[in-house]
């Protein structure tokens, strides 16, 4: 199944590793680090309207939509799959 993150981007659910708030990105020294080293597999967005990272298996997305929000689409995918 796939999940739209919005700016006319679909992924794979199962390519999925995980889903960051960007507060949580910026609060902490090792995500940081992560984030600066993974930035030439970055898929950029408008960076004003970014409101979560989304890393997956090939590259790393940011998303104008809450976590909670791609939690609760990806909770509704999990469901309707059985």
């Amino acid at each position: 199944m796939y999940i739209y993150l919005g700016d006319e981007t679909l992924v794979d659910t199962k390519d999925i590793i995980a889903i960051i708030d960007k507060e949580s990105i910026q609060s902490s020294t090792n995500m940081d680090k992560f984030h600066h080293h993974q930035a030439e597999a970055s898929f950029h967005q408008k960076q004003e309207s970014i409101k979560s990272i989304i890393v997956t298996t090939e590259r790393i997305y940011y998303s104008p939509l809450a976590t909670s929000t791609l939690k609760k689409r990806t909770q509704k995918l999990s469901v309707q799959e059985f």
